[in-house]
């Protein structure tokens, strides 16, 4: 099955790099365009979003585990080219306060992302809130791409998809991979 991952990612020198990648290159063209277009959005509406990490390796994950940044020892969307940080700034100063993010969730929703506040089921309760992390895929999809058994075609509407019959959207916190940072350069995200 040939896609971004395989094509792209796999092949890019910082494929297992350590640092904080903020390229939105290695994001996959779907998610590429959907963060562009938040951004886009959410600057019309007011609000200053910056890029802090798209693509982030395995290598990197298990470097800030292991240091006890990180609640979880295997990458998730990041490493796939499905998910993106991003930074709230007023007046140039990052805004770290989670709740000041919450504009992302209808944001998310116009432009096909899920948001790691609600991750795109708003009627589930979420004890965990990536208030900066945004991705294309919902949750009950992203064991396949892990495994390598599916990936989102660049047409992708993550709200037109249904999981199978007899697969419900699992509670958040039992199965996504993202990577909870707890600090990162002043800033709390997976």
């Amino acid at each position: 099955m040939s896609n971004f991952y395989i094509d792209v990612i796999k092949k890019d020198k910082r494929f297992k790099s350590t640092q904080t990648i903020k390229d939105i290159s290695l994001l996959e063209p779907g998610t590429r365009a959907a963060v562009a277009k938040l951004i886009v959005l959410a600057h019309q509406a007011g609000h200053e979003i910056r890029v802090a990490e798209t693509y982030r390796s395995q290598s990197r994950q298990t470097q800030v585990f292991k240091a006890g940044a990180s609640e979880l020892s295997k990458v998730g969307c990041h490493g796939y080219g499905l998910a993106c940080d991003l930074g709230l700034y007023h007046n140039g100063v990052y805004d770290a306060k989670g709740e000041h993010y919450e504009f992302f969730i209808g944001l998310c929703k116009q432009v096909g992302l899920v948001s790691g506040i609600d991750w795109g089921t708003p009627n589930q309760n979420h004890t965990f809130h990536d208030w900066d992390h945004v991705q294309r895929i919902p949750v009950f999809r992203q064991n396949e791409v892990f495994a390598g058994t599916w990936y989102p075609p660049v047409d992708y509407d993550p709200y037109k998809d249904t999981p199978p019959l007899g697969v419900h959207e699992p509670v958040h916190e039992t199965i996504h991979h993202a990577h909870h940072l707890k600090h990162r350069h002043s800033r709390r995200g997976c």
